[in-house]
């Protein structure tokens, strides 16, 4: 997927696409969006396959994708989404950090004063962030989950340096 994605960098640097696909149509639609781009054919069935799973998993049939290409943080503080679920794929570069349940102090979450988190009190004493890897494939719970209010999961995306680019792929109930 690499030469995709320094294609995708190179040419097109602000990438970013959003749309509602079915299992069926998911490639094409992924392929149009990357037009121009060389070797995408491997992106876009990876894509394509991600789209199927979630939707059969969750009996979904069609998702709401988005597609980022990010040279910034997206959501630099940690935050929950107000969702059932949200499958998170970062497909390079530095991927997403989140908190165990039990690293959270929830009573800070949106109401941090402009503070960093690391100097917030969201982050429990004696806990750490957690990062997933370029590549892995989350499930992130929301608090729209049945029964889940006040307990979606917190995450933010990483502090990356000037110019260290993202491809974010989020796929959502549509």
């Amino acid at each position: 997927m690499t030469p995709c994605i320094e294609s995708l960098i190179k040419k097109k640097p602000k990438f970013s696409t959003v749309m509602i696909l079915t299992p069926a149509d998911a490639y094409q639609h992924i392929a149009e969006s990357l037009n121009g781009i060389e070797h995408k054919h491997e992106l876009c069935e990876h894509i394509s396959l991600l789209v199927d799973m979630f939707c059969t998993l969750f009996e979904l049939k069609c998702a709401g994708l988005r597609l980022k290409l990010l040279n910034q943080p997206m959501c630099p503080k940690f935050h929950v989404d107000k969702v059932p679920c949200r499958l998170v794929s970062t497909l390079y570069g530095p991927a997403t950090q989140w908190l165990p349940h039990s690293a959270v102090n929830r009573t800070k979450l949106g109401s941090r004063d402009g503070l960093a988190d690391e100097s917030s009190g969201i982050i429990n004493p004696d806990s750490h962030v957690e990062q997933l890897s370029c590549g892995d494939i989350a499930l992130l719970k929301g608090e729209n989950w049945h029964n889940n209010e006040h307990a979606g999961l917190v995450h933010r995306s990483p502090a990356t340096e000037q110019n260290v680019h993202r491809l974010l792929l989020t796929l959502d109930f549509a």
